[in-house]
């Protein structure tokens, strides 16, 4: 067995791993593997399960997410099992433990009156940035999505907006140096593909524009050149101050849509299917937590029938 240090194994796999995915995601794994897993193991020959175990701990410690750690570990498992396939190194499927977490999710939404008084204003005060946060807050988009959006991608005839690219700035490792790229590609999974059905209002405000925009043009800045999200969120931010909005983050946008998508009865998965999730467990975990009226509402009829 020719044994190799996880640094070495590491060069390996990216070489072949690139051929596979997205730039994005070869991105984000090579941003871990240079923050997380070369500091922790690169000069190891071996990895024991008790390693990874303390690894876990002390992010925990540092204030990673667990969903963070948990995704440093998928890099270092296709790591180990593509180093393990080529005798490079050994690969014992590890078993991690976390502590239980008993903080509730706490989901950013806006109130009724607050999205109401957003969507008067941006109809009173159009312009084409305003549109964005209207067509975030009636389409549920992911803010790469939305700032990839071209005019063409709105079909006011049969009222759908397609869904099927997305902007985002990517880190790029090359030779030891560090810069960024802006990409424009295809969203986060398959089912992000999609098509999304616009409310009247929404047709009948952008309609007239429609007839007069270049259909290549970026909706956000109505351009050739589109807007990154890191641009577009502070234009969001000053917005909600302007309007004295409570600050929640543009993705609040998106949990609001779905809520209020609930909130009216919408089944779950139709939710699921209009947000892009990959599995309606995703969207459940999210969003659907009863309240307490439904958790009454839920008990008097079990005795209802009981009755």
């Amino acid at each position: 067995m020719n044994k190799k240090q996880l640094s070495e194994v590491i060069v390996l796999w990216k070489a072949d791993k690139k051929n596979y995915v997205k730039k994005s995601t070869f991105s984000a794994y090579v941003l871990l593997i240079e923050n997380h897993l070369l500091p922790s193991f690169g000069n190891q020959y071996e990895i024991q399960e008790a390693d990874v175990q303390t690894f876990v701990l002390q992010k925990l410690g540092a204030g990673l997410s667990q969903k963070t750690i948990k995704d440093i570990l998928i890099v270092l498992k296709m790591v180990l099992k593509f180093g393990a396939k080529n005798k490079w190194i050994a690969y014992e499927p590890f078993e991690i433990q976390y502590p239980t977490i008993r903080e509730s999710q706490h989901i950013e939404v806006l109130s009724r009156t607050h999205q109401k008084k957003i969507m008067n204003y941006i109809q009173e005060h159009f312009t084409f940035r305003n549109l964005g946060v209207l067509i975030c807050l009636s389409s549920g988009m992911r803010i790469g999505e939305i700032c990839a959006l071209t005019w063409e991608d709105i079909d006011t005839d049969n009222g759908v907006i397609s869904v099927n690219r997305t902007i985002q700035r990517i880190y790029v490792i090359e030779d030891g140096t560090r810069k960024t790229e802006l990409i424009l590609d295809t969203p986060k999974t398959k089912n992000s593909i999609r098509e999304i059905p616009m409310n009247r209002d929404l047709i009948r405000l952008i309609k007239p524009i429609k007839k007069i925009v270049n259909p290549s043009f970026f909706v956000l800045t109505n351009d050739a050149k589109p807007t990154e999200p890191r641009t577009y969120r502070s234009f969001y931010k000053n917005l909600m101050r302007y309007l004295e909005i409570p600050e929640i983050k543009f993705h609040g946008l998106r949990h609001s849509f779905a809520t209020r998508c609930i909130e009216s009865n919408c089944d779950y998965k139709t939710v699921s299917v209009l947000l892009g999730h990959s599995n309606i467990s995703t969207t459940l975990n999210l969003y659907v937590h009863p309240n307490m009226e439904q958790k009454k509402k839920a008990i008097e009829q079990m005795f209802k029938t009981l009755r």
